[in-house]
């Protein structure tokens, strides 16, 4: 057996594989099989399995295995932070979304998740009107993430920052998992699943997942249950798949922290929480159904038709002064245009959809086309976080109506995307995608005026790829894409100038992007290079104009270029160890002037976004499988709060320890362990910023160190 290269000179021979020239002599002879081996697939950009190495655009695959060690598998940023280019903040707080961007996009939501498409196995978890949560994703049952970066891909519509999407299997064998989770602030969980193939062509899976914490902060307790069931069937030529879902989670909001609060002491919760009891309440339930045809006789290789339908409650109780929720009393015109919604939000939420696409194959051409229809209608009422006044005031209960109104946003879409095979180690990729998206709303509670309104917005997004297979095993590409943002519902809730109606005058965000890319697999299948150079000029960019009394009034500010540079490294240097990196840099900023409330400049930050961020992991594998010592490092820089960029939470670099030990059978069965310690130094930071927050409580406090603890028993 050949002997593993020494750490210094192998170090050597990775950089100089970076230059083509080196990469083509070093690799000439070197067999595709071997360089390949082990190279994940997507479908995530083509809508067909593609080897991660010949797509022509940055993706990132984070299998089972790396969901499993990285966390309790609750949140995606346990183990995103792995993806070069993605932003995953967790804020510590169930009752808001994750905050994830995508080189830069994304970065200005403060609720759910904006410019990033999101899917759980093809079925949308992103609404037609762009924005998007992904509390109902079950990490546990998911066979691998793809994370596809920029709008390289003419088969999503909607978005900039591009595609997360999570991707499960149908089960090769019988088999039952229980485990138990315990860590840091009271945190505990109890799941259970079982898989398993049935006499004709049937497969199921199901599990349940419960868990509560007592949170970091006061007044940060939340609780989560989650149930999930796949159930397919598999022909000769055709393939079924029902998923069915159901989502509960109740939680306490601690809110931001302003910059005195934070620097005083960061483990404390802003008194207005506790005054007013901000809290919220979700519940989801969805069914999918994915019918796939294949045939052998003809151009036409496959079809796919996928259809859902869903339901989602949300109700959520705000810290908004008293004076600021109730102009008058009792409400009436007389604080007309601008009488406030309410410090309490109660949405209910209907949404359906479907897509339908074939697959032709020719000698040099492989074509997906296919049409998409998705459609989602709220009810959305505000009330009074009171009830009362002077001694018998009451805080943090649900008062009188403040508003009510039907919201509806419809898509529809079509789209077509060639892959051309030029020669023999070029390939053309082009597509387009054109779309409509269609918003109403209709004003029930009119003391204030009539809000109702409708706006429609159209966009046809070309793309185009190039990729120079110039060995097996480097790849050099080229592409372009156009990416469209419509601004959400609750965007258009509010007119700049007060007055009664649609926000008009918001136009959607339009960009144009580029990205230049290198994937090289070493002469071993241990050792796989990622670059990509990307630019992204955006005219409209849509951020917060002015946040006052619940009101949230959204501007386009001109133009923004965010450009930057991605890493990713997987390489195991030796039987035993394996390291693993993501690097990002990232320069995203503000091309025009404009007043958000008050000036800001060109040539500031957009909020929300850091100029560099990494992950490091240094793994030990023991010999048998399921044992495992890893060492993990990951940092960002300093972060603007606000787009003025007056204030700006600190950079910070932390340290974790990971460990998971198999105690009897292969690594997927018998009785596992896991372990993390997060935090090793105990740092304290703010692990996320609620960007442009009115009240200046921008800060959202990481906690300090903290641990978890696993066993799962796989039977």
């Amino acid at each position: 057996m050949r002997r593993p290269l020494p750490v210094s000179t192998a170090v050597a021979a990775a950089a100089a594989c970076l230059l083509p020239l080196a990469c083509a002599a070093q690799t000439a002879a070197t067999p595709s099989s071997s360089a390949h081996a082990l190279e994940p697939v997507v479908v995530t950009g083509s809508r067909v399995e593609a080897r991660v190495f010949d797509t022509p655009y940055a993706i990132t695959v984070i299998d089972a295995a790396t969901l499993r060690t990285a966390g309790p598998m609750v949140h995606l940023s346990e183990a995103l932070t792995r993806v070069p280019g993605l932003l995953v903040q967790n804020r510590q707080n169930f009752a808001q979304d994750l905050q994830i961007s995508s080189r830069g996009f994304g970065a200005r939501s403060t609720f759910g998740v904006r410019g990033v498409r999101l899917y759980t196995d093809g079925i949308p978890a992103t609404m037609p009107d762009g924005s998007g949560q992904v509390s109902h994703f079950d990490l546990a049952g998911a066979q691998r993430i793809e994370v596809l970066r920029g709008p390289f891909s003419a088969l999503y519509g909607n978005s900039s920052g591009g595609v997360i999407a999570l991707v499960t299997a149908p089960p090769r064998e019988r088999r039952g998992v229980v485990a138990v989770d315990a860590g840091s602030d009271g945190s505990g969980q109890l799941r259970a699943g079982f898989e398993t193939p049935l006499d004709g062509g049937w497969n199921v899976r199901a599990g349940v997942a419960g868990y509560t914490t007592d949170g970091p902060r006061p007044h940060s307790e939340a609780r989560r249950m989650l149930g999930n069931l796949r159930l397919g069937w598999q022909g000769e030529r055709d393939s079924v798949t029902l998923h069915a879902n159901l989502l509960d989670q109740p939680a306490d909001d601690p809110l931001g922290l302003t910059r005195a609060q934070f620097d005083q002491n960061p483990d404390q919760t802003t008194p207005q929480a506790e005054a007013f009891d901000t809290r919220k309440t979700a519940e989801q339930q969805q069914l999918g159904l994915s019918w796939r045809r294949r045939f052998d006789a003809s151009a036409l290789k496959e079809t796919t038709l996928s259809a859902y339908l869903g339901h989602r409650e949300v109700t959520q109780w705000q810290a908004i002064p008293v004076s600021a929720q109730q102009s008058t009393e009792p409400p009436d015109a007389a604080c007309a245009p601008l009488c406030p919604p309410g410090g309490v939000i109660d949405l209910s939420r209907d949404y359906h959809g479907f897509d339908a696409r074939g697959v032709w194959r020719w000698q040099a051409v492989q074509l997906i086309a296919g049409a998409a229809h998705e459609r989602q209608q709220d009810t959305r009422r505000g009330y009074e976080n009171f009830t009362g006044s002077g001694p018998d005031q009451r805080l943090g209960v649900t008062g009188a109506l403040r508003r009510d109104e039907g919201n509806t946003a419809t898509s529809n879409d079509v789209y077509a995307q060639a892959e051309l095979t030029l020669a023999e180690t070029l390939v053309a990729t082009l597509g387009a995608r054109h779309g409509q998206v269609r918003m109403s709303s209709s004003d029930h509670y009119l003391v204030n005026g009539d809000d109702s309104g409708e706006r429609r917005f159209r966009y046809t997004n070309p793309v185009a790829g190039l990729q120079w297979r110039a060995t097996p095993t480097l790849n050099l590409y080229a592409s372009a894409g156009r990416g469209f943002e419509s601004p959400t519902l609750n965007e258009l809730a509010y007119r700049p100038d007060g007055a009664a109606g649609f926000n008009t005058s918001l136009q959607a965000q339009r960009s144009r992007q580029f990205e230049l890319g290198v994937k090289w697999r070493g002469p071993t299948p241990q050792l796989a290079v990622d670059v990509a150079l990307f630019r992204a000029t955006t005219d409209d960019e849509i951020a917060v104009r002015s946040n006052t009394g619940g009101r949230s009034v959204f501007g386009n500010v001109g133009r923004t270029r965010r450009q930057g540079a991605e890493l990713g490294l997987q390489w195991r240097w030796s039987a035993a160890w394996r390291t693993q990196a993501a690097l990002t840099w990232l320069d995203a900023t503000y091309r025009d002037d404009f007043v958000p409330g008050v000036p800001a400049q060109a040539g500031k930050r957009i909020a929300g976004t850091t100029p560099r961020s990494a992950f490091v992991d240094l793994a030990w594998h023991g010999a048998g499988p399921g044992r495992e010592v890893a060492l993990e490092w990951r940092g960002q820089g300093r972060m603007p709060v606000n787009d003025v960029n007056s204030d700006f939470a600190a950079g910070y670099g932390v340290w974790a320890l990971r460990a998971s030990y198999a105690l009897a059978g292969a690594a997927d069965k018998g009785v596992r362990l896991f372990a993390r310690i997060d935090n090793l130094a105990d740092r304290r930071y703010a692990g996320s910023v609620i960007v442009n927050e009115s009240n200046g409580r921008f800060f959202e406090p990481a906690p300090g160190r903290t641990w978890w603890a696993g066993l799962e028993w796989s039977l």
